[in-house]
């Protein structure tokens, strides 16, 4: 493609040959593709009539198959589809015999009755001879798949399963009469077996147990609660956000005394005709009454995955983004009321606050009733002043959940390696502080200071792989680094290096300047470490770019120069080494070749990885602030002026203003959901804030934060927090719970549920808090502590804080 598109732009020397598709396969046999390649940037999606086209104009490399991929679609009423460039990897194997398990692809979009098919061809089980297909999900938990048209997708199958072929005997058909499923839930009926399945031996004493849900593993009663949930992939964010929905009581009694099957709306537009009401009852249920020590949520995910595509597969998301859609659609799905009216949004006009706020609060209630509404929602006040009229603006809306900010450092470390055109010099390794929004000139200056090295004369690079990923402009933002990218930071001499365009380096004889991409690709053995030195051979290869034009007419050569294509795995055409100015452009690979001989004479790969670790590197990084949750609550509710991109209109000015707004509150809900912002989104800039929140497990009052007069004490106890490890788009979510029966904590972590104190509860992964109130007359369990909102404990003067 890279030949094909430099051709197209006048390239004609480069006319394209066979299309090879060799770069994209770890397993060309299979058609395995390597992992984490990147769409338009590692290969290109074609529709079938443009592959034609190209493999009729350009042909195919001999004996390669085309890369087929089908477009996948999600979600019932709202349609989302992509293309499934990955598929799903399924261990296949004919009853229990794991010495035979031989690996197969399949589409999401293939049906039961192809993997079927696809058994009988591998394991040559006679068309004549029925079989029944069974999903292994958990250690000793089998689930039947008995509809042939339904999609692999559909049936919730997930990467590395293992499905069994068991073909049917007349005892094996006798034997299977055990398998009794729920009429409801026959479709994702499951088996938990106590022994290892034979071919239809009867003698095998193997025992089958039914129940009415799809998911169930049996081990000795253990108490009601400490139940755990089977991660199904990446689903540690779902698991988290349902223990700690399940700990709310109020909402967990509801569905467990069955009063929510009075109140199912199945014709309300904005519900999910009462599945997921039903879905999280049933999981509820087996969380709290069948004692099981952990269940595989399975037909709850598929539910929510029907109704939030962003939800349908098997990558990690957001606990709490997935806590605001559950408490969303059960509310939907159990409002109780049928028709909603048409009610006109009104200012407060100069009326009381009292009389604005229930006026609002009736409003929402007749749209908005049920035991969501009754649990979770509560009051804002919101206040908006105009700057040129000073018209005040008081609303009252109702909320679900807390979303707190937290003070962010306007400063962040870094950690780059200095590279000196010196041939001798090892590369050094430095800390520099850098403002978080700056720019690149802004971390070379700080570098500058450190190393006493004119900040003019560096050139700042990212290395991936053994290669320059990213040659960065001096105006471009910090926000596009990241804490794991390896940042090299080349010192030039005087005039003999300057930043060029986005994605070319240089290096230069004689002043002359020649553009290089920024894919080079050195040896391969050079293999990188983990602390990413090992990128450091790319900066020698660069400075020894002249050594080789003045000895290219004196042998032996240190190395040659060859266009590659973007992979480095094919060679288009050599570099001619006669002094004459090399003609690449940005699109151009360039590929540094050793001399084998000659490297093992000249180049030491130890010394190549090694480095000097500069003072501010021994110096003992600053302890992390921590803020108490009051510090947050004092944020949510501080006046702040509305963004150039976000004004309000102004009834008055008849126009758009960039006015004040304030934030109160104004009542609170039996149970509180607090959730810390610790994903932080700014001008591109993408970090989460793994700053310590010192939130009270007892005796949280929040009085003093509501601005009713006449409101009644509102003291809350823990009862949940969701937790995150790790930073942006990954980590592993786990939770703790306060269980209703015995009072004590318990930390789960998928299928595991451990005891738990609560000195244990307060941590830097704590990320979403579910509080219940404390109703009159409830005494704690324990004299409490403390009965602040949580104090900051470390010094917090020199961390330049503002708001996030």
């Amino acid at each position: 493609f890279d030949s094909w598109d430099m051709y197209n732009v006048g390239e004609h020397s480069l006319y394209p040959g066979p299309v090879d598709n060799s770069g994209l396969l770890s397993d060309p046999e299979t058609q395995t593709l390597k992992e984490h390649l990147i769409d338009e940037l590692d290969y290109v999606l074609v529709p079938t009539e443009v592959w034609n086209k190209l493999v009729s104009w350009y042909g195919c490399l001999e004996g390669q198959q085309p890369i087929v991929r089908k477009v996948v679609e999600h979600g019932m009423f709202v349609k989302h589809c992509k293309v499934e460039v990955y598929l799903l990897e399924l261990n296949l194997c004919e009853n229990d015999n794991m010495d035979n398990v031989v690996t197969r692809h399949f589409s999401k979009a293939d049906t039961i009755d192809t993997i079927e098919k696809e058994m009988r061809s591998l394991f040559e089980i006679p068309s004549c001879k029925e079989t029944r297909l069974w999903n292994k999900y958990m250690s000793n938990t089998y689930e039947q798949l008995n509809k042939p048209d339904s999609t692999v997708q559909d049936a919730g199958l997930f990467q590395g399963q293992v499905e069994y072929c068991l073909p049917q005997t007349l005892s094996s058909t006798a034997t299977s009469r055990n398998f009794t499923t729920s009429p409801k839930l026959s479709s994702n009926s499951s088996a938990t077996i106590s022994s290892t399945v034979t071919n239809g031996d009867s003698s095998s004493n193997s025992s089958y147990s039914s129940y009415s849900s799809s998911y169930n593993y049996r081990e000795p009663p253990s108490q009601p609660g400490l139940c755990g949930l089977s991660n199904l992939g990446n689903t540690c964010f779902m698991n988290s956000a349902l223990q700690c929905l399940s700990n709310a009581s109020p909402l967990t009694e509801y569905f467990l005394d069955d009063r929510y099957e009075a109140e199912i709306n199945r014709e309300n537009p904005l519900g999910m005709r009462g599945e997921i009401a039903e879905a999280y009852a049933d999981l509820v249920k087996q969380m709290w009454l069948s004692r099981s020590s952990y269940v595989a949520p399975r037909t709850f995910k598929t539910q929510v995955g029907r109704f939030a595509p962003q939800f349908s597969g098997y990558q990690q998301q957001d606990s709490q983004e997935l806590l605001a859609f559950l408490l969303d659609g059960l509310h939907e799905d159990l409002n109780r009321v049928k028709k909603k009216p048409y009610l006109a949004l009104q200012d407060a006009a100069g009326r009381p606050d009292e009389i604005v706020a229930k006026e609002a609060w009736t409003n929402h209630r007749l749209r908005n009733d049920s035991i969501i509404v009754d649990i979770f929602h509560g009051l804002f006040k919101s206040t908006l002043v105009c700057p040129e009229c000073a018209k005040v603006s008081v609303t009252f809306d109702p909320f679900c959940y807390l979303t707190l900010p937290l003070p962010m450092k306007k400063d962040r470390t870094m950690e780059v390696f200095l590279v000196r055109m010196d041939p001798q010099s090892r590369p050094t390794q430095y800390r520099v502080v850098v403002p978080k929004l700056g720019m690149v000139t802004d971390l070379c200056s700080a570098l500058s200071r450190l190393s006493g090295i004119s900040a003019e004369n560096m050139v700042v690079a990212d290395v991936y792989n053994h290669r320059f990923h990213k040659i960065y402009r001096r105006d471009d933002g910090l926000n596009q680094i990241m804490e794991k990218d390896d940042i090299f930071v080349a010192a030039a001499t005087s005039g003999s290096c300057s930043p060029l365009s986005e994605g070319a380096s240089c290096s230069t004889t004689n002043g002359d300047e020649e553009a290089m991409d920024h894919q080079v690709s050195p040896e391969a053995e050079n293999s990188q470490s983990d602390e990413g030195e090992g990128g450091e051979e790319d900066p020698s290869d660069l400075e020894n770019g002249p050594k080789t034009k003045q000895c290219c007419s004196t042998p032996p050569k240190l190395f040659s120069f060859s266009m590659v294509n973007s992979y480095g795995t094919a060679n288009i055409s050599p570099l001619p080494c006669d002094g004459n100015i090399l003609k690449l452009n940005t699109h151009s690979t360039v590929a540094i070749d050793w001399d084998s001989d000659t490297k093992k004479l000249c180049y030491d790969d130890q010394e190549a990885e090694a480095y000097e670790k500069h003072e501010s590197m021994l110096q003992a990084q600053k302890k992390k602030a921590t803020v108490a949750l009051r510090e947050c609550i004092d944020l949510f509710t501080t006046m702040e002026t509305l963004g150039e991109h976000d004004p309000w209109y102004c009834p008055n000015c008849k126009k758009h203003q960039r006015a004040t707004k304030k934030f109160d509150l104004w009542s609170l809900p039996r149970i509180l959901v607090v959730h810390l912002k610790r994903f932080s989104y700014n001008r591109c800039w993408r970090d989460k804030l793994d700053t310590v929140v010192d939130f009270p497990v007892r005796d949280l009052n929040m009085s003093e934060f509501v601005c009713d007069p006449k409101a009644c004490p509102y003291v809350y106890d823990l009862i949940a927090v969701s937790n995150h490890y790790g930073g942006m788009g990954g980590g592993h979510y786990t939770a703790y719970g306060k269980n209703k029966a015995d009072g004590k904590w318990h930390y789960f972590d998928d299928n595991s549920v451990s005891a738990a104190s609560e000195d244990q509860i307060v941590t830097k992964a704590a990320y979403v808090l579910f509080y219940q109130r404390r109703d009159a007359g409830d005494v704690p369990a324990k004299p409490p502590p403390s009965a602040s909102l949580g104090g900051a404990t470390a010094d917090v003067t020199d961390d330049h804080m503002d708001i996030n």
